[in-house]
C-alpha cells in the first residue's frame, strides 16, 4: 500500500511536504526534464515542417503526431505499467526516448523518417507515462495524490512556458536540428536520474513497489483489464470526458504556427502559463469538493475564449484569450481524482496509462481535425469551429460525468 505519511509523520498537504518525499523527487525530476525535452523537440519539428511544406495540416500533425500511437500502447502492452519491476521498465523506456530524440537531430533526415520516429516514440512514451504514474500513485498517499498531480501538471505547464519561449529564441540563432540536440541532452539528463534511481542501494529515490500484478503482464492481461475498465460506466464516462474536449482544444493550439507564425511562441507560452496558473490554483487552493463543484465551469472556460478567433482579434487579445482558456485544463484534476477513486490498487498504473494515452491520442486527433479544416478554410475559422465542437461536447456530456461522480461517491462510501 502507498505510504500515508511524509517524513514528518503526517500526509503531505503542501508542495514543500511532497518534495521532502525522496521517492517522489526522483519521479518528479525525471518527469521535468522529459517534459522540457518534449516541448523543445515538438516546437523544433513543427517549425521545420512548416518551413519545408507550408502545410497547416502537416505542421499540426508533426507537433502532436506521437500521440497517434499512444493508443496502441494502451491496447497492447500497457499492463507492463503494473509489472513487478516498474523502475527498470522506466529506464528501458527512457533509453528508447533518448535514441529517438537523438535521431531527430540528424541533418537531412527525410520528413517521412521523422514522422516514423514520432510514431515509434509515441508508443513507448505511453508505456512510460503509465509506469511513472503507477509509481506516483504508490509513492504518495491517496489523500495527497491530487496535490502530486497538480505539482506535476504545474511543472509541465511551467516547463512548456520555458520550452516554447527558449525554443523561439533558440530557433532565431540555431537550426531545428541543433535544437533537437539540446532536447537530446535534456532527455539524457532524465535517463541519468532514472538510472540512479535503479542503482543506488540506499532509499534516496524510488524503490520497487509492492502493489503489483501477480500475473505476467502482456497483451492478454492488457486487454482483460481494459475491458473491465470500460465496462464500468463511471470510468467510461470520465475517460471519454478527459479525452475528447481537451483533445479538440489542443487541436486549436496546433494551428498557432499556421495562424500567426511570428507570434506562435507567444501564444504557446501564454497557453502554458494559463495551464500552470489553473493547476496551481485548483490543485493547491481548492478542496476536493470545490474541485468537483467547479469542474464543469472550468471545462466551459477551456473552449469559450477560443471563439474570439472567429473575428481575428489583435495579438494581445488573442494572447489573453489563450491564457484564460488554458486555465480550464485544471478541470482534468477533478476528473482524474474521481477516476482514481474508482480504480483498484493493482491496476492503477494501467488505468492511468490508458487515461494518458487516450488523452494524448485525442490531442493528435484534434490536431489532425483542426489541420484538415485549415487546409480548406482559414486557421482562425478552423480554431473557432473546433472550439465550438469541444464546447458542445462538454455541455451535452455533463449528465454522464455527474453519473460518474455519483458512482464515485457510492464507491467511496461502500
Amino acid at each position: 500500500m502507498p505510504s500515508d505519511t511524509s517524513a514528518s509523520g503526517t500526509p503531505p498537504t503542501t508542495y514543500r511536504d511532497l518534495l521532502r518525499n525522496r521517492e517522489f523527487v526522483g519521479l518528479y525530476a525525471s518527469f521535468t526534464l522529459t517534459v522540457a525535452a518534449s516541448t523543445l523537440s515538438g516546437f523544433a519539428l513543427g517549425t521545420l515542417v512548416n518551413q519545408q511544406t507550408k502545410s497547416p495540416f502537416l505542421t499540426a500533425v508533426s507537433m502532436y503526431g506521437a500521440t497517434f500511437t499512444t493508443v496502441l500502447g494502451a491496447l497492447t502492452l500497457m499492463s507492463v505499467a503494473d509489472g513487478g519491476r516498474p523502475r527498470r521498465t522506466l529506464v528501458a523506456l527512457q533509453c528508447v526516448s533518448l535514441v529517438g530524440v537523438a535521431a531527430q537531430a540528424v541533418p537531412g533526415l527525410p520528413l517521412a523518417a521523422r514522422f516514423g520516429l514520432l510514431l515509434v516514440l509515441g508508443f513507448f512514451q505511453s508505456l512510460g507515462t503509465g509506469t511513472r504514474m503507477g509509481l506516483l500513485a504508490e509513492v504518495v498517499p491517496n489523500s495527497s495524490y491530487p496535490l502530486a498531480r497538480s505539482l506535476m501538471n504545474s511543472t509541465s505547464g511551467g516547463m512548456a512556458i520555458l520550452g516554447y519561449a527558449i525554443g523561439a529564441v533558440l530557433l532565431r540563432y540555431l537550426s531545428p536540428q541543433e535544437v533537437f540536440a539540446v532536447a537530446t541532452a535534456l532527455t539524457g539528463g532524465g535517463l541519468i536520474i532514472v538510472t540512479v534511481t535503479v542503482t543506488v542501494t540506499v532509499t534516496v529515490t524510488v524503490r520497487e513497489r509492492s502493489i503489483r500484478l501477480t500475473r505476467r503482464p502482456g497483451l492478454r492481461r492488457t486487454w482483460t483489464t481494459n475491458i473491465e475498465l470500460f465496462s464500468h460506466p463511471g470510468q467510461r464516462a470520465l475517460l471519454l470526458n478527459l479525452w475528447v474536449p481537451n483533445g479538440l482544444i489542443v487541436g486549436c493550439e496546433a494551428l498557432f504556427i499556421s495562424y500567426a507564425p511570428h507570434h506562435a511562441g507567444v501564444f504557446m507560452a501564454a497557453g502554458s502559463a494559463g495551464m500552470l496558473l489553473g493547476d496551481l490554483a485548483v490543485g493547491r487552493l481548492f478542496t476536493a469538493e470545490q474541485r468537483r463543484r467547479y469542474a464543469f465551469a472550468l471545462r466551459l472556460l477551456l473552449a469559450c475564449p477560443f471563439l474570439l478567433f472567429a473575428v481575428h482579434p489583435p495579438v494581445l487579445v488573442a494572447t489573453a484569450a489563450v491564457f484564460i482558456a488554458s486555465a480550464g485544463f485544471a478541470a482534468t484534476l477533478a476528473l482524474q481524482e474521481q477516476l482514481l477513486e474508482l480504480t483498484p490498487d493493482p491496476v492503477r498504473g494501467q488505468l492511468q496509462g490508458v487515461e494518458s494515452a487516450g488523452r494524448m491520442t485525442w490531442q493528435g486527433i484534434g490536431a489532425a481535425i483542426a489541420g484538415g479544416l485549415a487546409q480548406h478554410f482559414t486557421s482562425g475559422t478552423a480554431i473557432t469551429f473546433v472550439a465550438a465542437v469541444s464546447l458542445a461536447i462538454t455541455v451535452f456530456s455533463r449528465s454522464f460525468v455527474v453519473r460518474g461522480r455519483t458512482v464515485s461517491v457510492q464507491a467511496a462510501n461502500a
